[in-house]
């Protein structure tokens, strides 16, 4: 197995339109009519629906870092209107770059929270994922990845089970994937219509382990982040079920949006030579991985305190 490399992708294939985005000034990147992503520090967040849509007429994937309510907020007044809270959050998962202002959203909106069963016990305080795995190398962010807080957060009182059917309650049209591997319970969501897909982090469009590249955003096509990806076999299954949909547009929870064949033919290779390009050459979690069956992917809080 070699050294984790990437696939680049051609900078003009971002799904946005930065003279669009400025002219609207609302804090996003608009990659259709009533989907548009916002980028805070490391990691983005997707809010679905028309811009003027209203309280209740839209609905927020992923809650970003700690720290940024105000920024998440701020977004959603200025495309949906003052004081318009979502119909809903839905979760791709439960890492705390996706979770991070979670519980004070949901009390601020009184909205219910949507995630896979399998994410539950990390969003109802039961349970902290595994821990990460500096060792994989590729920069910074994984050598400081053991500083990363995992335990979990409590949205008990909110949390809401996606039905089995694949049906997403409050997103009419689109429906969720299980797309495990980063986490057991991750998922990613589709809309037919437009073969639009929001991936969370089955894969990224930035080498996600390193600083420099998670802020400068250089477009290049990943594998999940490899310091909290416990279980590979997984991750390369879930890959593979994304290419085959043949996206015309991809939000990823880490980097910039694309479209288009370039989108496509870089997720196509990705999906190929997923031992090649995305599976760490070393790493605790390659030798030894931890998938839904494994006692150790629910890490007992009560346990450890």
């Amino acid at each position: 197995m070699a050294a984790a490399q990437q696939i680049p992708i051609d900078p003009d294939a971002r799904a946005d339109d930065p003279k669009r985005d400025d002219l609207r000034d609302d804090g996003t990147h608009e990659i259709a009519p009533d989907l548009a992503y916002k980028r805070l520090g490391i990691v983005n967040v997707a809010f679905i629906g028309r811009p003027g849509a209203g309280d209740r007429g839209w609905v927020l994937i992923d809650a970003g870092l700690p720290g940024t309510a105000g920024a998440i907020v701020g977004a959603a007044e200025e495309r949906f209107g003052e004081g318009a809270r979502p119909a809903a959050i839905v979760l791709t998962h439960g890492h705390f770059d996706h979770v991070g202002v979670l519980q004070e959203l949901a009390e601020r909106w009184d909205v219910p929270v949507w995630a896979h069963r399998l994410e539950a016990p990390y969003l109802t305080g039961r349970a902290a994922y595994p821990p990460p795995d500096p060792s994989v190398g590729g920069g910074l962010m994984a050598r400081l990845s053991p500083l990363f807080p995992r335990d979990p957060t409590d949205v008990s009182a909110r949390l809401q089970i996606l039905p089995g059917d694949g049906a997403v309650p409050p997103l009419p049209g689109w429906r969720w994937l299980h797309t495990p591997g980063h986490t057991v319970g991750h998922v990613s969501l589709w809309r037919d219509a437009d073969r639009a897909l929001i991936v969370g982090d089955a894969f990224v469009t930035t080498a996600q382990e390193s600083i420099y590249a998670a802020a400068t955003q250089k477009p290049e096509m990943h594998g999940p982040p490899m310091y909290f990806t416990p279980d590979w076999d997984s991750a390369r299954l879930s890959v593979i079920k994304l290419a085959e949909l043949e996206p015309e547009v991809a939000v990823t929870g880490h980097g910039r949006a694309f479209h288009g064949p370039e989108l496509r033919s870089a997720l196509h290779q990705l999906a190929r030579d997923f031992d090649r390009v995305a599976v760490p050459s070393h790493g605790k979690y390659v030798l030894d991985p931890i998938d839904a069956d494994d006692e150790r992917a629910y890490d007992e809080v009560a346990a450890r305190h």
